[in-house]
């Protein structure tokens, strides 16, 4: 029995960098899982779109998707713009959402990669207070995951780390890089904590003038592509267990 298609479901943006990133991470799951066939599908602005992609799959015969969403944390885009759209998928595929990618130890991982890649190393951590910056959300579950990862991270040795927020709920970027140069850290980094270059990580490279280190978002970071295959075996064990494999 072949194993389930992969299709990593990303939002879409009309920058062109997003589409880019995306495709370039979903290379790099393939590389790591040469045996699962990897499928990329836009909610929005980019081709090709979730329901075509289904129906594609539908039409060549293709009986079980797992569905991952390329999101951070469980807001609106997880809770009910893509169980809409598979809800709607054809009859005869056997559609399972996968869980968000956040939170994870790998994330953290990542993150600290593009901070390191920007010029920080290892001993610079004690002396420098890290801004979480993520894209922010009207949904409080989202804001407060985004809270308690940045307590996480402070514990694994950095001066401090702030949360912050590109849009709907406060504090934003810059305001947080004040806070941690008013708090005495001897330098300041700003940390995206988005997957793809758009209008709102922009926002965050803008509020991040004030800082010492900007990182690049995450993109196709090794650790990312890792943990895109970790919630995909995670997703399949049941359409194996409901196959009797």
């Amino acid at each position: 029995m072949p194993a389930p298609v992969l299709l990593v479901i990303a939002h879409g943006s009309r920058d062109p960098r997003h589409a880019a990133t995306v495709h370039a991470l979903v290379r790099r799951v393939r590389t790591l899982r040469p045996d699962v066939r990897v499928e990329t599908g836009f909610l929005d602005f980019n081709v090709p779109s979730v329901p075509g992609v289904l129906e594609s799959l539908a039409t060549e015969g293709v009986r079980d998707v797992v569905a991952l969403p390329l999101l951070l944390t469980r807001a609106f885009h997880a809770k009910a713009d893509i169980p809409a759209v598979l809800a709607d998928a054809p009859a005869r595929l056997r559609v399972r959402q996968a869980e968000v990618l956040g939170p994870s130890p790998l994330l953290l991982t990542a993150l600290e990669r593009r901070l390191y890649e920007a010029g920080l190393s290892p001993a610079d951590k004690s002396s420098t207070g890290v801004v979480l910056a993520s894209a922010g959300s009207t949904d409080p579950e989202a804001i407060a995951v985004i809270a308690a990862i940045a307590r996480e991270w402070r514990h694994t040795g950095w001066c401090a780390v702030r949360p912050a927020f590109a849009s709907a709920s406060p504090p934003r970027t810059e305001q947080a890089v004040r806070e941690l140069r008013e708090l005495g850290c001897a330098r300041v980094a700003v940390a995206p904590y988005v997957l793809a270059p758009g209008r709102l990580p922009d926002r965050i490279a803008r509020g991040a003038a004030g800082a010492d280190v900007l990182a690049d978002v995450l993109g196709p970071a090794p650790e990312v592509a890792r943990l895109l295959v970790e919630r995909y075996e995670a997703a399949r064990t049941p359409v194996r267990m409901a196959l009797g494999a």
